[in-house]
């Protein structure tokens, strides 16, 4: 590792299990970071893919794989930095003749982009737990792919000029959508500044999955997946000019989340994430796992969901995709 101290531009968001790399507490050795507040941070996402502006950056995992397989000059560290599970969020109209996943099909659904990795995440579900033919759904989506040049399947179409998927839902010519930002919850595409505060509000549906957080145990005990959302890239041209970087990196996020862990353990739950991660440890024990090994089943099944859903050209092996900073 050199004496000098490498500048690296960096766009990550804080959360419980980052505060601590951010604010200097969690050093990352032989790095002066110099990091980049954008909000939303999806909008980076959409900036590190089309122009490469950041050293490292937060990214969703399936926008990642997308914009490797196109050619993207950076790769992922397995550090993940959100996880939930995806039986909720998922509703439909009462009217719509739905009462089981496999009723979905011949129906039309709301996305607020056909990569969003909640839409990834649920369909992959419906798909392989539930028998649905996701083919056989027409998917209706507000905004565009973070990787311009994704082709998407052809049961996916943009939705008409001058209407959302609030108002479609509402008015009936949606049977089912996304809620949050991934769908019903949020107002045009995530651009800086973007607040999902001001979307409308949509009305009330019912959840495809009646008890989402049975669902979600028995499924993770069933399969051992617990999904990654958000992940850090590095810039291919620093990963091989500094051998040393990777692991510097993953380090320092692993002493960061650590510190979090503790905070949590002794009892100081302050925000609704704290209360989700709280949560999230009853089901799975460590809430944010890093590194390979402990995510297996979570990357091979995003990676196999996103090679059936159209969304990757081939069905990558966990090596093409992410560093290894752990390895001798």
């Amino acid at each position: 590792m050199p004496n000098d101290r490498l500048p690296l531009k960096i766009a990550i968001a804080t959360y419980g299990h980052t505060a601590a790399v951010k604010d200097g507490r969690a050093r990352i050795e032989g790095v002066a970071p110099d990091f980049v507040e954008i909000n939303p941070i999806i909008a980076a996402f959409r900036r590190m893919v089309r122009d490469v502006e950041f050293d490292v950056c937060e990214m969703a995992p399936a926008t990642y794989m997308i914009a490797r397989a196109a050619g993207a000059p950076f790769k992922a560290l397995p550090v993940f930095v959100f996880r939930r599970f995806h039986h909720g969020g998922f509703v439909y109209r009462d009217d719509a003749g739905i009462r089981q996943p496999k009723d979905l099909e011949g129906k039309t659904a709301g996305v607020r982009a056909y990569s969003v990795s909640t839409g990834i995440w649920t369909r992959g579900i419906l798909q392989n737990d539930c028998g649905v033919d996701i083919s056989k759904v027409t998917w209706v989506v507000d905004d565009e792919e973070h990787v311009t040049s994704l082709r998407l399947p052809p049961n996916v179409v943009h939705a008409p000029q001058g209407q959302s998927l609030v108002s479609m839902m509402a008015e009936g010519s949606l049977q089912a959508a996304f809620t949050g930002p991934a769908g019903l919850g949020r107002s045009g595409a995530p651009k800086e500044g973007w607040d999902a505060s001001k979307a409308q509000q949509a009305p009330v549906y019912a959840e495809m999955f009646a008890d989402p957080l049975a669902a979600e145990k028995d499924w993770f005990r069933r399969t051992g997946i617990y999904p990654v959302h958000g992940l850090i890239v590095v810039k291919d041209e620093l990963l091989a000019a500094h051998p040393w970087l990777a692991k510097s990196l993953f380090d320092a996020f692993v002493e960061s989340k650590e510190l979090y862990l503790q905070q949590l353990q002794r009892g100081e739950i302050e925000t609704d994430v704290d209360r989700h991660y709280q949560k999230m440890a009853g089901i799975v024990g460590d809430p944010l796992p890093l590194g390979i090994g402990p995510n297996r089943p979570a990357i091979e099944a995003l990676i196999q969901y996103s090679y059936q859903q159209g969304l990757l050209p081939k069905h990558y092996a966990i090596e093409d995709l992410f560093v290894d900073p752990q390895a001798a």
